[in-house]
């Protein structure tokens, strides 16, 4: 495979971290002597196979229970107000995390908030404070364009789950210039299941990389699923194969097109999607290369 001259900050923050310890990602040819881009259509028979392995593993078994017993957004915790943003210098003051607060954040009225399922059912969980949900949002400490917090009060919104939409509770933030709030949903997720199945060990002969995040669900019924891959300067992008069951959908990260030769080691995100036959619904999207659910939110 290419030898790589020099590792980027991006790589070292973003990938070396998340895929430490894993062994996914190696860069070692297949025992048939294929490389990626041979399996850019079709998918590598061993990494179909450990795909199915994630999927045997999963369906039926206590994680994939407790899974469907949780609260697992599919969405942004943060919702913008309508009509936004009304100039450049707010949407960069956003992407920034650039805030100020003008005035004090309330209490929080009680311990706990409840997860409402539109399909039945709900959940506890603990209540965010106002003060922590606004600092997840305002991490920005720089001189540039901001927007302005004027105050705050504890309400509802709804939001894409693995159980399907829900009403969750919310801090409703006004924000200066805005007829409408910045909505931060006032929950934290539940703590992921322990995966039944071990990642992909280091001297496993396979090209499978860790996915660095669920993007979205969507489509007619969410049957269309993007999800965030890893690849580098000088290949072809990545490619996800999935795998359908019953119980669960897998997908499986490969690098296409890298061959012998010189080349910086960068990684690049980019978003893939791929079509479900049926609507994800509530069955678990597991990553073939970890064997644990793949997780709202990106990663680069």
């Amino acid at each position: 495979m290419r030898t790589y001259l020099a590792r980027t900050v991006q790589l070292i923050v973003a990938v070396a971290l998340f895929a430490a310890g894993t062994g996914c990602g190696s860069e070692k040819k297949t025992a048939d002597g294929h490389n990626a881009r041979d399996r850019a259509v079709e998918q590598d028979p061993k990494a179909a196979a450990r795909a199915r392995q994630v999927a045997d593993a999963w369906d039926g078994s206590e994680a994939a229970e407790a899974w469907r017993k949780g609260y697992f957004p599919m969405g942004d915790a943060v919702q913008l107000p309508e009509n936004a943003f009304r100039s450049k210098a707010d949407k960069t003051a956003y992407a920034t995390q650039n805030f100020v607060l003008r005035g004090s954040l309330p209490a929080t009225p009680r311990k706990n908030g409840q997860v409402r399922w539109e399909t039945g059912g709900s959940l506890t969980l603990p209540l965010m404070g106002a003060r922590k949900a606004y600092e997840s949002v305002a991490r920005g400490r720089n001189d540039g364009p901001h927007l302005t917090v004027t105050g705050a009060k504890l309400g509802e919104t709804t939001v894409a789950t693995n159980r399907g939409p829900a009403t969750v509770p919310a801090w409703l933030f006004t924000l200066e210039g805005y007829d409408t709030p910045l909505k931060r949903v006032a929950l934290s997720p539940s703590k992921a299941p322990r995966s039944p199945i071990r990642p992909v060990a280091e001297t496993h002969d396979l090209e499978l990389w860790p996915l660095h995040g669920l993007v979205r669900v969507a489509g007619k019924g969410g049957r269309s699923v993007t999800v965030m891959a890893e690849h580098g300067a000088c290949d072809d992008g990545p490619a996800v194969h999935l795998l359908e069951t019953a119980g669960s959908v897998v997908l499986s990260a490969s690098i296409v097109g890298t061959d012998d030769g010189l080349c910086t080691a960068e990684a690049i995100g980019e978003e893939v999607t791929v079509t479900l036959k049926r609507p994800l619904g509530d069955r678990v999207l597991l990553d073939a290369c970890t064997g644990r659910p793949v997780l709202y939110g990106r990663r680069f």
